[in-house]
């Protein structure tokens, strides 16, 4: 009985080793698949260099490097800090700007991001789609 514990508590370790995995960073590539950053699974956005340019905060506000709120993400909807919609994600991954128009399209099997000439600016997969929007269409993080 105190065998079957042990490889019991093995596998748990072993699986909750490999889940662990699943929340390190995914890179942010550009359109040459060069990285140019990450992003982690708890929000932190990182440059090039591995310096933090922002975060994702868990009730869906956006800050940027000095912690600023700058904007707002609810339901895969992106607002600025007055509380205005700038842009949204529709569920096939096309992203729009607050008046509807087309900015890109992130896909959702291979994380290729797209501009809204279908022509390829980047790539993230693995990071959630609203995140991907925010790096790429919305700009939070650039300097």
């Amino acid at each position: 009985m105190k065998r079957i514990r042990l490889y019991m508590a093995a596998i748990v370790l072993a699986i909750a080793g490999f889940m662990a995995t699943g929340v390190n960073a995914q890179v942010l590539r550009d359109a040459d698949f060069n990285s140019i950053g990450r992003i982690n699974g708890n929000g932190v956005v990182r440059n090039d260099k591995m310096h933090s340019i922002g975060s994702f905060d868990a009730d869906g506000t956006v800050r940027d490097v000095t912690g600023k709120a700058v904007g707002t993400i609810k339901q895969l909807e992106i607002f600025d800090t007055e509380g205005n919609r700038i842009g949204y994600i529709n569920t096939d991954g096309t992203v729009r700007d607050g008046e509807s128009n087309i900015l890109g399209y992130i896909s959702i099997n291979d994380g290729k991001v797209s501009n809204a000439e279908k022509q390829t600016i980047g790539f993230a997969r693995g990071v959630r789609v609203d995140w991907i929007a925010c790096y790429f269409f919305f700009h939070f993080f650039d300097k």
